[in-house]
């Protein structure tokens, strides 16, 4: 344990910034997961409407840096191409 009063604010920041940063990546993935269901079920308005939030937090991860443009790019393209081909 710190001893310092910086480094015990410092591990309180931390311990925030590290709760706010998986609860980002695990918001990402369950999107994914939710539209690939929905797209597995052929509920299409539920289907663009969950692509619609995993855009957003897509984008929202590669601007904090957990995620590289280029897979998120690619998660973003494989999800809308699912989503256009149902019927």
């Amino acid at each position: 344990m710190a001893n310092i009063k910086s480094s015990k604010k410092a591990i309180k920041v931390i311990a925030k910034k590290t709760e706010n940063n998986h609860e980002l990546k695990a918001r990402v993935k369950n999107l994914i997961k939710d539209c690939d269901k929905a797209i597995e079920k052929n509920e299409k308005e539920t289907a663009t409407k969950l692509f619609a939030d995993a855009q957003k937090y897509i984008d929202q991860a590669v601007s904090k840096g957990f995620m590289k443009k280029n897979t998120a790019d690619r998660q973003k393209s494989r999800l809308s191409q699912k989503v256009k081909d149902m019927k």
